[in-house]
């Protein structure tokens, strides 16, 4: 059974789904508009939950926590506010998994010279490597909040087109996309000042030689959003790091095929049990 809470973190509102019992796992979603825990792990955490105790927090921006930006490290305020998270939940270790954003963020916070996470192993799904220029990724930058345009951002994260035709689930994520803040939230963490130069993209390059935990990073073999072969390449720069590719999967790879990325997970956290 998957429990709903909320919890302040700094006196920010928190929301998280947890279940099970054991080793913890943490599971952090990706970061594109209408994303959440419940959307990004809804195939996942019941899998993992009947080996291990799993927390799947929304991070701030997003479902049911607040919608605060910083427009000068957003994304190491996600990071801290995750960290800080595990302290108020009592997590003092834990295997951390990520897709898109949430991986991109477990790779800058171990790679860094002060890691804030209390990361005991890490996956990293279809998070790292470097962003395609093409029309899919456009739609996920672009996003005005319509139904359309929802449906635009679903066919670029899956590579069966059963996803943008079921109305249902595009509905699902386009709601998600317009509570209260969420839109404006991941909207204004785009804004510049007119004259600046466009922010870069997050590159793969990093100091990989820094990470001192077992990773797994793992790719989605139909991904339209980052080039093949680059979970391999990165994991290679990694002393404790292994790759995979999962078949038949976008950018979302624990959606479309739930069960080989569980198996994937299970096994990683049982050779890398306490």
């Amino acid at each position: 059974m998957t429990d709903q809470h909320t919890v302040l973190v700094d006196g920010l509102r928190t929301t998280y789904l947890e279940a099970g019992q054991g080793d913890p796992v943490v599971l952090l979603h990706g970061g594109e508009f209408g994303a959440s825990a419940a959307i990004g792990w809804e195939h996942t955490i019941g899998a993992l939950a009947e080996r291990h105790r799993v927390l799947a927090p929304d991070m701030l921006g997003f479902g049911g926590s607040a919608k605060v930006v910083d427009f000068t490290d957003g994304r190491g305020m996600r990071i801290r506010h995750i960290a800080r998270f595990c302290e108020v939940v009592g997590v003092e270790s834990a295997h951390f998994v990520g897709n898109s954003m949430g991986a991109v963020n477990l790779l800058v916070d171990t790679t860094s010279d002060a890691p804030a996470l209390p990361v005991r192993s890490l996956t990293a799904l279809c998070g790292g490597g470097e962003i395609q220029r093409n029309d899919h990724v456009a739609a996920l930058y672009d996003y005005d909040a319509t139904f359309e345009a929802m449906r635009r951002i679903v066919e670029a994260l899956f590579s069966d087109p059963s996803y943008p035709a079921d109305e249902e689930y595009v509905r699902r994520r386009y709601e998600s996309s317009i509570v209260p803040g969420a839109w404006e939230s991941l909207a204004a963490a785009r804004f510049r000042r007119p004259g600046l130069e466009a922010p870069a993209t997050p590159s793969s390059a990093r100091a990989y030689d820094r990470v001192s935990v077992p990773a797994l990073i793992v790719e989605g073999g139909a991904d339209k959003l980052l080039p093949a072969g680059w979970a391999a390449e990165i994991a290679g720069q990694i002393t404790q790091g292994d790759s995979a590719v999962v078949d038949d999967a976008g950018h979302c790879p624990q959606i479309e095929q739930p069960a080989a990325v569980n198996t994937l997970l299970l096994q990683f956290f049982e050779r890398n049990a306490q």
